[in-house]
């Protein structure tokens, strides 16, 4: 009797993290489909422009990072969406400039998928940003983060920097494409749209 009652809630145990599982296989599921487009499946002959890292070595780290008022926000709260990531300091360049405006136009140019896409400024400094500038990209994200933290985080390129690329955060929270050094747009957004059809199947 009394061991009848110790299978029956390990049984229990057992059904319910079967179904937890289940339910985590699903939730992932569309997010697994895009990663097999890119190794496996290669629509259309292709192979992608950016650079796969590989995303279960670079979850997102935690770090304190806020809003330019100061109040706590985090990359995982956007957990959900992909995200485009450029970080530097709050003294924007010619390049930051041409790397927020491409994030803009990508994402604009994904059509019905824009909504899936979130473009974050991680500025790594205490620097004031341009109040033009911040209206000119309205809508994007920016927060202030730990510089040696990020800089830890984020694969360059030989010979480059956090600040000279752009990366992409896939809805999982994991980092998983970096964009070459003033990238061909076009290619970008190839690889881009690719990714938004493929988590999109089923």
């Amino acid at each position: 009797m009394a061991q009848e009652q110790i299978a029956e809630p390990n049984a229990a145990r057992r059904r319910g993290r079967l179904k937890l599982l289940v339910l985590l296989l699903v939730c992932a599921a569309p997010i697994i489909v895009s990663y097999i487009t890119f190794y496996i499946v290669k629509p259309d002959g292709r192979t992608n422009y950016s650079t796969i890292l590989d995303a279960r070595t670079l979850p997102i780290p935690e770090m304190t990072t806020t809003t330019l008022d100061g109040k706590p926000r985090t990359l995982a709260d956007l957990k959900g969406k992909w995200i485009m990531v450029r970080v530097g300091g709050g003294a924007c360049d010619e390049e930051c400039g041409r790397q927020l405006y491409a994030m803009r136009q990508w994402r604009t140019m994904q059509g019905k998928n824009m909504d899936r896409m979130e473009r974050v400024w991680l500025i790594t400094d205490n620097e004031p940003l341009d109040t033009v500038l911040m209206r000119e990209y309205d809508g994007m994200e920016l927060l202030r983060a730990p510089a040696a933290t990020v800089a830890q985080w984020l694969p360059v390129e030989a010979g480059r920097q956090a600040s000279d690329h752009i990366y992409l955060i896939d809805p999982l929270g994991n980092l998983m494409m970096r964009f070459p050094y003033q990238p061909e747009p076009g290619r970008v957004y190839k690889d881009i749209a690719k990714l938004l059809k493929a988590s999109a199947i089923g």
